[in-house]
This record gives C-alpha cells, sequence and structure tokens, in this order.
C-alpha cells in the first residue's frame, strides 16, 4: 500500500518540461536543444525544397519527410512528456544529441552521403556536446560521429544532377558548404551566447546562496553568543534583584518616598532583563514542537502590540488591523521568534521617532502583510541598497545594524519578503513584513 502512495505521489508530482519553469540547468539545456531543434527542422526543410525545386534534382522526399517528422514528434515528446523530479540529467541530453546525430545521418544517406557538404553539421554536435554533456559522454559521440562520417562514404544514394542544369556538382558542393558554415556558426554563436548567460545565471545564484550560508553561519555564531550571555548574565541580575530588594526595606529608603518609585523602577526594569535572558534560553534550548502557543492572527497581533507598548513610552501608536481581511479561526503558532523579530523593527521604528510609531496589517492572497512606519529621518540611499546585510546602520555606535539583518533572514526562512522605503509624504520609513499564512500555520509547524 505505501509503495503504491508513493508511486501515485511521483506521478501526480510528474510534470511535463512546458509546464515546468526551466529553473534548472539541465531544464534551459534541454529547452535550448528543442528550439535549435526546431531551426535544424525550419532549415532542412528549406533546403529540401530549394534543392528540388531550383535544381531539380530527385531525393527520396517521403522517407526523408518521415525524418523531419520524428524530429518534430521527438520535440513534442521533450516538451509534454511527465518528468518525474523535475531535473534533466545527463543522460536525457545525451539521448537527445544520439537521436539528433541518427537523424541528421539518415538525411545525409539519402543525400548523398559524404559527398553532402552538409556532413559538417556533425561539428555543431560535437560543439553541443563538449559544451552540455560531461566529458565522457562527450567522446561517446565524437566516436558514433566519426562512425557515421565513415559509414557515409561508403554506403548512400548519390545525388543525380540533371545533366540539362548548368550548374555542375562542384558548383552545388562548393553553395553547400557556404550554407553549412553560415548554419554552423550561427547556430552556434546563438546557442553558446544563451548558454553562457545560463551559465552566468546560475553563477549568480550560486553566489546568492554562497551569501545567504555565510550570514546564516553569521546568525548562528550570534545565537551562540547570546545564549552565552544569557547564561552569564542570570548571576549578576539576580545579585542586583536581592541587593534591590534589601534596599527597599531598609529605613533610609523607606524614608524617602522618591527613593522608594526609583528603586521599584529599577526593580521593574531587572525584571524585565530577566525576562529576556529567560526568553532567550528558552527559544535557544526549546525542542521543536514543544510548548506551542496556538492562536488566531487577530489573537497574535493584539498580543504582540500590548507587549511592546506595556514595556516602551511611545508618544502616540496608532495601530490598524484589517479584521475582515483574515479568516478567524486559521490557526496559527505564536512564536516568540517571530514577536522578536515584529518588536526589533518596532524598536527601530521607536527609535527614530519616539512621539509616533503606526503599525498596519491586512490580509491579501493567502499572505500576511505587517507595514510598521515612523516620522523619522529615514534611511539613506545607500542603506537602502544594503538592506539585510549586518551592520549596516544609522545609529554610530559598534555592533548596531544587526536588528534588519536577523529580521531580513528570519522573514526569509519562512518563505515572505521584507520591503523597506522612505515615505514621500511625512517623511520617516515604511517596513513591510510580508509573511505567507502557509508558513504560519499550526500544521505546517508542528510537521
Amino acid at each position: 500500500m505505501s509503495t503504491e502512495a508513493s508511486t501515485a505521489s511521483v506521478s501526480a508530482n510528474a510534470k511535463p518540461l512546458m509546464r515546468l519553469s526551466g529553473g534548472t540547468v539541465g531544464q534551459q539545456n534541454m529547452l535550448q536543444l528543442i528550439q535549435l531543434r526546431w531551426l535544424a527542422v525550419s532549415g532542412q526543410v528549406l533546403t529540401i525544397l530549394f534543392v528540388s525545386l531550383v535544381y531539380r534534382i530527385e531525393l527520396p522526399l517521403l522517407p526523408m519527410a518521415a525524418v523531419l517528422c520524428f524530429l518534430v514528434g521527438l520535440n513534442l515528446f521533450s516538451l509534454y512528456r511527465p518528468r518525474p523530479g523535475g531535473d534533466i540529467r545527463n543522460g536525457s541530453l545525451m539521448l537527445a544529441l544520439l537521436l539528433d546525430i541518427l537523424s541528421l545521418t539518415a538525411l545525409l544517406y539519402m543525400s548523398g552521403g559524404a559527398t553532402n557538404p552538409f556532413v559538417f553539421l556533425y561539428l555543431l554536435q560535437v560543439t553541443l556536446a563538449a559544451v552540455l554533456l560531461e566529458a565522457w559522454s562527450t567522446w561517446v559521440l565524437v566516436v558514433v560521429t566519426s562512425l557515421c562520417f565513415l559509414g557515409l562514404t561508403r554506403f548512400f544514394i548519390p545525388l543525380d544532377v540533371p545533366a540539362s542544369h548548368p550548374s555542375t556538382l562542384f558548383d552545388l558542393h562548393i553553395l553547400g558548404m557556404l550554407i553549412c558554415f553560415v548554419l554552423d556558426a550561427g547556430l552556434l554563436v546563438v546557442f553558446v551566447t544563451r548558454i553562457n548567460a545560463i551559465l552566468r545565471r546560475r553563477d549568480a545564484r550560486l553566489a546568492d546562496l554562497r551569501q545567504r550560508a555565510a550570514e546564516e553561519d553569521h546568525i548562528v555564531r550570534m545565537g551562540l553568543l547570546a545564549s552565552g550571555a544569557a547564561h552569564e548574565l542570570g548571576t549578576p541580575l539576580a545579585t542586583l534583584s536581592v541587593i534591590l530588594g534589601d534596599w527597599k526595606r531598609m529605613a533610609v529608603f523607606r524614608e524617602r518616598p522618591e527613593l522608594l518609585d526609583e528603586i521599584a523602577d529599577m526593580q521593574a526594569e531587572v525584571q524585565r532583563c530577566k525576562t529576556i535572558v529567560t526568553g532567550v534560553l528558552m527559544a535557544a534550548g526549546e525542542a521543536r514542537g514543544e510548548s506551542l502557543a496556538v492562536t488566531n492572527i487577530p489573537g497574535f497581533l493584539d498580543e504582540l502590540v500590548q507587549e511592546w507598548r506595556s514595556t516602551r513610552p511611545v508618544g502616540s501608536f496608532e495601530y490598524d488591523y484589517d479584521r475582515k481581511s483574515v479568516d478567524e479561526s486559521f490557526l496559527i503558532v505564536s512564536d516568540s521568534a517571530l514577536k522578536q523579530v515584529i518588536h526589533t523593527v518596532m524598536d527601530n521604528a521607536f527609535e527614530s521617532s519616539p512621539e509616533w510609531v503606526g503599525l498596519s496589517a491586512w490580509c491579501r492572497d493567502d499572505v500576511l502583510s505587517l507595514c510598521v512606519r515612523d516620522r523619522g529621518p529615514g534611511f539613506r540611499p545607500d542603506m537602502l541598497a544594503q538592506i539585510g546585510k549586518p551592520y549596516n546602520s544609522t545609529k554610530a555606535r559598534p555592533g548596531s545594524g544587526l536588528g534588519l539583518f536577523l529580521v531580513v533572514n528570519v522573514v526569509r526562512k519562512l518563505g515572505g519578503n521584507v520591503n523597506v522605503e522612505n515615505a514621500f509624504i511625512g517623511g520617516g520609513a515604511i517596513v513591510t513584513l510580508e509573511l505567507p499564512l502557509s508558513s504560519l500555520s499550526i500544521e505546517r509547524r508542528q510537521s
């Protein structure tokens, strides 16, 4: 039963090349071969018609038409055949080139064999193999084309040039060589140019992946340092809490209410530090899937806003949530890491604009969007181009600039995006977090 289910799942996920995005190098290379085959079929049809109608040379048109129909069918099969896994391996590309070589050999056999100047199209096939295939596959095609060329020197149907035609067979051979050279050169330029573009895009993706890996390694190191610092801070915070409790009971402080108020404020700040440290340790050590708090989106946002406002003395806070845009029965995980990410963005806005911070939230097309605004100086143009890079900050203090770096990486892990811009009206900055609802759902986070 499990084998049947697995087979059904693979079949359901198999898509033809026509419906694939062409995101892998193998898919793009196969698409290039298919496009070149269309060009080759078109050129061969025109050449056959030209030779038959202009030079009145009798050719076995039906067998040659059958070969061309085979190439058309091969293209359609390559485009619409379901491909489990999606990617196209070296073997598929090698088989496609082998079929092209055999089709070319059949056409050459029916039109003069090795005396046909278009025999040099074999070089185009070998060049494509050298670019697309592994080394051993390329050498296999070199051997196959060499054997085909050798066979065509002995076995072929000779061309019969009408005696009444003014052109000689030599003239036709020179003309054919010219056309073959133009085809070879033109197709090679087109194909190699496209392949180079594919390779450049692949290199750009690899560079982006390497950059992401370096950023994730940086985050891991930061997490280790934060966890170690949280452990180290536990003891001094506990000591401060005990000292403040003792001060509160001393007569010299009880006689001065203003000092008692300051001690109470200090105890509240120490307790807040202890809560932050405890949260860091829980985030570092809590097992995935344990102690999950399940809520809906309105509950998550209301709790997030309440927690943030209770500890930040913002002058005016504007909170706007389009409650009609989301199904309140949709359950998500109240993730402390996600809360911290949103708090970080709101903290940055508060530091830039202590008098006013705005938070807007809405859902569109199964995406939760959170927009944090402020009325501060905004971002410099050079900073906007480097958003998400570590230590990219307007604050002139060591170690600053990690907040948005962490925000971008966490949101990216959830499959979302972070958009940063400056407001045209009223000034300030606008940071928008876009989070797919599927990445927040309780089913996804428990899996």
